[in-house]
């Protein structure tokens, strides 16, 4: 076996076409989970783009590539998974039955840790060392969107009632709805960061889009376009008011769904359930298998998933005094917003304070 590490700029056009083909043949051999689109080389190459320390380590049999390794790491041999804490699928792409030291891998990237928190499934030789295991829900669309709504319907009749009468009151109300699976407009996205902006400090959560790297990020990838991966914006309208979005990224079977956001004004109509629910139908005309919702307990969720995937977090180390003092200090962050997640009356009371945070700081 040898591994070679390079720059994502280093990266050739063969191996980035061997990587592709790893994922499009992915759900015939039993792993669609490596067909998502944040393990695309053009994921980790627009990162590579915007933060330092991307590496893609690349495994060869044979003079054949078996396996690609897409990693970040510090001057001090720190390695994480690429764009972590943004990034909903993480992990090594292989070739079927390719197995690995996860130790040897990281001595052959000069890693002394490797830290991830969306591991999917599959990966045996870095699961080992996951400290826990989540659930990430997902829309199946494989059958057709009729067969998902019908499955829907059987398993929350209410809720897909109410949410289709929502859709056509929306339309009586404040003018014909539109939906645009995949909008051109630079203007929509923008609106789309302000209302996702605007959500996080109602919430008391961290803006992701005041930190610069992660807005030119989502810039650069909603101009990505290729064949087997590229940003999408979907747009629901009502009259020519934009009150909906979401921008995600896709593979040939895979909608990775990423920031959606919405208008407050018009929250009385779910527009983002109806949002999803158009997502869905579109996503399935277009060949999607299905919609990876991503880790995290939401209600919106739990009513629209299907079934469920699921990815781990954890660090694979080395015997190295780094690797020691990295875990020692990020376990006990990781342990505690888990307990609180987990637990129903510990999320709820971190919730309200997080929101009562979010509207004293909106007030000032």
């Amino acid at each position: 076996m040898d591994i070679s590490v390079y720059r994502p700029g280093e990266l050739s056009e063969a191996d980035r076409a061997a990587w592709t083909a790893m994922q499009s043949k992915a759900h015939l051999h039993g792993s669609p989970e490596l067909a998502n689109p944040f393990l695309s080389p053009e994921f980790t190459l627009a990162v590579g783009r915007h933060r330092r320390g991307v590496r893609i380590a690349v495994v060869r049999q044979d003079g054949e590539p078996a396996a690609y390794f897409p990693h970040q790491r510090s001057a001090a041999g720190v390695g994480r998974a690429v764009g972590l804490g943004i990034s909903d699928a993480q992990g090594l792409v292989h070739r079927p039955g390719f197995t690995w030291d996860a130790r040897a891998l990281l001595r052959a990237c000069g890693l002394s840790v490797w830290e991830f928190d969306h591991l999917v499934e599959g990966q045996g030789p870095f699961e080992a060392e996951a400290t826990g295991s989540f659930p990430s829900p997902m829309i199946d669309v494989e059958q057709g969107y009729d067969a998902y709504l019908s499955e829907l319907r059987a398993r929350s009749p209410k809720f897909t009632r109410t949410t289709l009468a929502k859709d056509r009151k929306l339309g009586r109300d404040a003018g014909e709805v539109r939906y645009v699976h995949d909008e051109r407009d630079p203007a929509a996205l923008r609106t789309l960061m302000e209302w996702k902006s605007a959500q996080y400090r109602r919430t008391g959560r961290s803006d992701r889009f005041a930190q610069e790297w992660i807005t030119r990020l989502v810039q650069y990838l909603f101009h990505t376009r290729s064949e087997p991966f590229a940003g999408i914006l979907s747009v629901l309208y009502a009259g020519d008011k934009p009150i909906a979005a979401h921008f995600g990224l896709r593979t040939e079977r895979v909608l990775a769904c990423w920031f959606p956001a919405y208008d407050p004004a018009f929250s009385k109509y779910s527009p983002g359930l109806v949002l999803h629910l158009r997502m869905a139908e579109a996503a399935a005309a277009d060949g999607i298998a299905y919609l990876d919702l991503g880790r995290g307990q939401k209600e919106y969720k739990d009513s629209l998933k299907t079934r469920e995937l699921t990815v781990s977090e954890g660090w694979v180390t080395r015997r190295h005094p780094v690797a020691l003092g990295h875990r020692a200090r990020r376990a006990p962050v990781r342990a505690l917003r888990n307990t609180v997640v987990s637990r129903p009356e510990l999320f709820e009371q971190a919730d309200k304070l997080l929101k009562r945070i979010g509207k004293i700081r909106s007030e000032r």
